[in-house]
């Protein structure tokens, strides 16, 4: 008896220490990306230069996107973690949100090479949406398109009439709230048409781009660099799709390890959700020559203002004789 007393207290302090681990897992990650984000959008915002030209504009404007989405993500998580309940009416705004941002990423890699695109064929007649100035035009109807899909899906599931939006508690889960199959079958159908139309704007821009240095006998160096940068979104549009793979790797998983539910959940999120959106803006924003020498610059600024306050600090706590 004693045994059988113990068995669901074990049980239950297993599953405590599984969510403090995972907890301690995804907490510092979003900080070290935070702190990486704030530093470059520091960069932006003091030099002019990155705000006359659009390409960094857009960057700058995918950083603040995905910035959002793992803030959205990460409390989303939070919330399941600690099992958290709360009226829907607070709910679907975060869901929508965590959503758009979600499906804005892979517009944003488009609307990069494009701009790469237009750089090259019309360097010197450039369409007015896409100078430094009028970019926010882009940019905002790029924000309107990722928001529409997330609210009709919401829009077009079953409610139950006895259920109120103010009063109903429940656990903040897309698998939850928008269960109903018809919401089920939009979302897949929309993420199809999304990473469909970016692949092929990103392979027709690097296509074309690819045919201008062979005919190109001079300034080949800045067209194959918007080559490689073209070939870069392609590599960031193949992580965002990581987040598609789950139902593979879920598969897997049951076939060959005996994990529990919530550790395969978090195992898919922690690798197709949290890594590809930490990996993909750094690797654009230390890729790039202009910005990585100013981080190198902001790095070392901040370890000279740390190092003689450590010192201060040390000289203050020695002995007097």
């Amino acid at each position: 008896m004693q045994n059988m007393t113990d068995f669901p207290e074990n049980v239950t302090s297993h599953k405590n220490l599984s969510v403090i681990i995972k907890v301690c897992v995804v907490i510092p990650f979003f900080f070290v990306f935070l702190c990486c984000i704030v530093i470059m959008l520091h960069i932006f915002a003091h030099h002019r230069q990155f705000l006359d030209n659009s390409r960094y504009i857009l960057f700058a404007y995918m950083l603040i996107n995905d910035t959002v989405q793992l803030l959205s993500s990460v409390l989303l998580f939070l919330f399941v973690m600690a099992k958290v309940k709360f009226a829907l009416v607070y709910c679907v705004p975060l869901l929508v949100i965590s959503t758009a941002t979600f499906q804005n990423t892979p517009l944003i890699l488009a609307t990069m090479s494009l701009e790469r695109y237009v750089a090259i064929f019309y360097p010197l007649q450039r369409p007015a949406a896409w100078r430094s100035d009028r970019i926010w035009i882009i940019t905002l109807s790029l924000w309107l398109i990722s928001c529409i899909f997330p609210i009709i899906d919401h829009s077009i599931g079953k409610h139950d009439p006895a259920v109120d939006v103010f009063s109903t508690r429940v656990l903040c889960k897309a698998t939850l709230v928008n269960s109903s199959p018809i919401q089920t079958l939009f979302k897949a159908a929309v993420s199809v048409l999304f990473f469909a139309v970016v692949a092929v704007i990103i392979l027709f821009t690097y296509v074309r781009i690819l045919l201008e240095t062979r005919k190109l006998r001079q300034d080949r160096m800045s067209v194959s660099k918007a080559m490689h940068t073209v070939l870069l979104h392609g590599f960031q549009l193949l992580l965002c799709v990581l987040a598609f793979t789950s139902p593979i790797t879920e598969t897997l998983i049951v076939l060959h390890a005996n994990w529990l539910p919530e550790d395969i959940s978090f195992f898919n999120y922690f690798c197709f959700i949290l890594i590809p959106r930490f990996l993909s803006p750094l690797i654009y924003g230390f890729r790039d020559q202009s910005l990585r020498g100013y981080i190198g610059k902001t790095f070392l600024s901040c370890s000279n203002k740390i190092k003689p306050c450590i010192r201060g600090k040390l000289q203050d706590n020695l002995p007097t004789s």
